[in-house]
């Protein structure tokens, strides 16, 4: 149990963290947006679900390989980091590099998952989608503004 409270918490905290940093600088009602751009108010909910499930995807891999929790530790860093560059620093072409890097990570964790555990692996489907879409918004963004 106290494994995936910690492995929960973890995300969560992060996300939390970097969502308070990035408040008094988030701009996005204020961009042109491109067609099928969510309402602002889904972002947190959105998030907190999908770090629940990394959280629990990553407490669901009883012997986890280090290889495994690199990528998982590196893919939330870039995670976090991306909020920073899109919202503070406001380097919209950057962030979609730096968000490409991280769909490319957001695979590589689901694959390393899935192979340990494959639920962990499934489970992570939902935030690969959302960062897709993500990206999605970021490249249409920079384009429209």
């Amino acid at each position: 149990m106290k494994k995936f409270i910690k492995a929960i918490l973890i995300p969560i905290i992060i996300g939390g963290l970097v969502g308070i940093l990035i408040a008094p600088n988030i701009d996005y009602n204020t961009l042109i947006k491109p067609t099928f751009s969510p309402p602002s108010y889904l972002f947190p909910i959105v998030w907190t679900i999908l770090y629940l499930l990394m959280g629990v995807s990553y407490a669901l891999i009883e012997n986890i390989s280090r290889k495994t929790k690199n990528i998982y530790y590196i893919q939330l860093t870039f995670n976090a980091l991306w909020s920073i560059l899109f919202f503070i620093l406001k380097w919209r072409l950057i962030s979609i590099i730096w968000i490409i890097i991280l769909d490319i990570l957001v695979i590589t964790m689901i694959i390393q998952m899935y192979k340990q555990k494959k639920i962990a692996g499934l489970l992570q489907i939902p935030y690969l989608i959302w960062i897709l879409f993500a990206t999605y918004l970021n490249l249409f963004i920079y384009i429209l503004n």
